[in-house]
């Protein structure tokens, strides 16, 4: 971890010492801001031209082999939060080290063929001067804040810039919990109309998803309310007020799963509810129809036998009159349920 405290002489052998290190490697991106809004994508071999108080971006694969052994031999970070850094799975978190920040988040997965909930994790080491991101799979955020900053209107400082991929990330975010709602709202409209035979699974969809989100989300707000509380130089009152409202708005974002998780079990319940009446109406409609048929089968069942001395067997008109008093009788019963209110 290089001094806060270095002279100007001292940081330019510092950051001469780290960019002569990094012939082996090419990062997957390098970025000289300008201070003013733009910024300069630069070869491994330009990258020796910044000068101290200027910053660099580099955003590294945390799994190329090259990128570990520099960031492990020449980035002068200490061995403790180079760990950190490349851990195979890291939970959201914020650490300060002198007057450096390392900060864990996870964002949305919008790569094609993935599901959103199954979160990239981003990691940053933010300093006055250097800022290194690391990543495996592509984050979208961080190739959006990278154009903004090629098209001249992006951050100005380690702190803007740390702000602005932060809000990046709640905005994709705050996109995925937007359609987990609408979907909540959706289905439940469904459930009232019956227009869906689809639902319940839908339903445990919807709820798996929010969960998944919440687990990965939930750890970020207390990261992220902790960054404008960290005691670093370069994070003035603006990028911290600002950061305050990123705190502010992955809450609402949290409430939101929350509510939208809720919503679904009760919409879930509400299903099963009408499902376990449609079943029992069903179950008595045929209970009805087996009672007013069970004398009516007994009766045939009696007259059926092939024994001696049935009635009417050398009547011509027997099996008339035995229909119409089943038929009379089956109407009796009818009107007797109904009577009883039980059609």
């Amino acid at each position: 971890m290089r001094s806060s405290s270095c002279g100007i002489q001292d940081t330019s052998l510092i950051i001469s010492h780290w960019y002569g290190s990094m012939e082996n490697f090419t990062p997957l991106q390098s970025l000289l801001l300008d201070g003013h809004g733009g910024a300069r994508e630069l070869s491994t071999d330009q990258l020796g031209e910044q000068m101290p108080g200027q910053v660099l971006w580099l955003h590294l694969d945390y799994t190329d082999p090259a990128s570990i052994a520099w960031l492990r031999k020449h980035s002068g970070i200490d061995k403790v939060f180079i760990e950190a850094l490349l851990a195979e799975d890291p939970r959201p978190r914020s650490l300060v080290e002198g007057d450096a920040l390392l900060v864990v988040l996870r964002g949305i997965n919008m790569n094609t063929g993935a599901d959103p909930e199954d979160m990239v994790s981003l990691r940053m080491w933010v300093e006055a001067d250097r800022i290194l991101t690391f990543r495996h799979r592509r984050l979208l955020s961080i190739q959006e804040v990278a154009s903004q900053l090629l098209a001249g209107n992006g951050p100005v400082s380690s702190g803007d810039l740390l702000h602005e991929i932060v809000d990046r990330m709640l905005t994709k975010i705050g996109e995925v919990v937007g359609g987990v709602e609408e979907n909540a709202d959706e289905l439940e409209e469904l459930v009232l109309t019956g227009e869906n035979r689809e639902i319940r699974t839908r339903l445990s969809g919807l709820r798996r998803q929010s969960i998944a989100l919440r687990r990965f989300i939930a750890p970020q707000r207390e990261t992220i309310s902790r960054l404008y509380a960290e005691r670093v130089t370069w994070l003035n009152d603006e990028s911290r007020a600002r950061l305050r409202e990123a705190a502010d708005r992955i809450t609402r974002y949290i409430e939101d799963l929350d509510s939208a998780r809720d919503h679904a079990a009760v919409t879930y319940e509400e299903l099963s509810d009408r499902l376990a009446e449609q079943m029992n109406r069903t179950m008595y409609t045929l209970s009805v129809v087996a009672a007013i048929f069970l004398p009516l089968s007994l009766l045939t069942g009696l007259l059926g036998i092939n024994v001696g001395g049935i009635p009417g067997t050398q009547s011509p008109v027997a099996f008339a009159i035995v229909t119409v008093v089943l038929v009379a009788l089956g109407v009796l019963e009818w009107l007797w349920f109904k009577r009883q209110s039980m059609l």
